[in-house]
């Protein structure tokens, strides 16, 4: 049973009554997915001896972590979900991981981001075994994009870690209030009531990023909600978070989710005014 999403799976045969195989392929396992393997330890051994007789080998989502824990991602390229990437990277640090991707391969050991990425997973191996136009007639039949690259643009990344240092959390409120204006190491400094190498160093304990990597964050989170609400002129986005050279802003942008900022517009936006029709029942009034 897939716990994750209640899909009831009737197997003809154990593991271990298999002669022979070319791909093996681990669905989603949910966030337990550590506790799961704990249960079911002999999987393990099992998917490095298919590997080492020449078998692709496949994790969807959070099953990318049986991979990992049977010591095949050890110095391999791999992804997953980005809400269990930091979790995972923490655990298996051998695992070169790259969150930003959806479909990683490395070595005859495939991996994908979310749930949804199996479709990208999929359509990439039939690209990869039985070519491109036939993936192309398989993506065109089921209504489909072609493989997605990078999972960045889908992702909620918080933009710092909990934690119980006041004075960085109050600078952090004045900064959500005030990225977009220029706002120097100095005088955030001078607000906490430290010196500017202090500062930084307690910034970046607290929250993980520098400052100006944060200010980096928050302009590129608001941009995305104003691209994702249909903003039509990226250079008002651009001026309005704080950035007036657009092909800067256009650069950093595209190193934050993967997109172009019209790219990212068109395609979440484009989700927005899907949903607003399905709500309705009708077509979204043009603007």
């Amino acid at each position: 049973m897939n716990s994750l999403c209640a899909l009831g799976l009737s197997p003809q045969c154990a593991i271990g009554d298999i002669k022979r195989t070319d791909i093996i392929i681990l669905s989603t396992s949910g966030w337990d997915v550590l506790e799961q393997i704990a249960r079911t330890s002999p999987l393990l051994p099992w998917l490095r001896k298919w590997h080492s007789r020449g078998a692709y080998v496949a994790g969807i989502c959070t099953a990318v972590a049986f991979l990992a824990e049977s010591g095949l991602l050890d110095g391999r390229r791999a992804t997953t979900h980005w809400g269990v990437a930091e979790r995972f990277r923490q655990r298996y640090p051998k695992v070169l991981w790259q969150p930003e991707r959806f479909v990683t391969e490395d070595n005859r050991l495939l991996c994908s981001g979310g749930v949804y990425s199996s479709i990208d997973l999929s359509l990439y191996l039939v690209e990869k075994f039985c070519s491109h136009e036939i993936a192309l007639k398989c993506a065109k039949s089921l209504l489909l994009s072609m493989p997605r690259s990078q999972q960045s643009g889908y992702s909620m990344v918080p933009l710092s870690h909990p934690h119980s240092d006041d004075k960085i959390r109050q600078t952090e409120e004045y900064l959500q209030e005030h990225f977009a204006h220029g706002v120097s190491i100095d005088t955030l400094a001078d607000r906490a009531g430290m010196g500017p190498r202090n500062f930084i160093r307690r910034f970046k304990a607290a929250t993980g990023r520098l400052p100006g990597a944060y200010i980096q964050m928050l302009r590129v989170s608001a941009a995305k909600e104003m691209l994702e609400h249909g903003a039509p002129s990226v250079q008002a986005v651009s001026s309005k978070i704080g950035y007036e050279d657009i092909a800067f802003f256009r650069s950093l942008f595209k190193r934050h989710t993967g997109m172009t900022p019209g790219e990212y517009r068109d395609r979440f936006a484009q989700m927005t005014f899907d949903r607003g029709e399905l709500a309705s029942g009708r077509p979204a009034p043009l603007a």
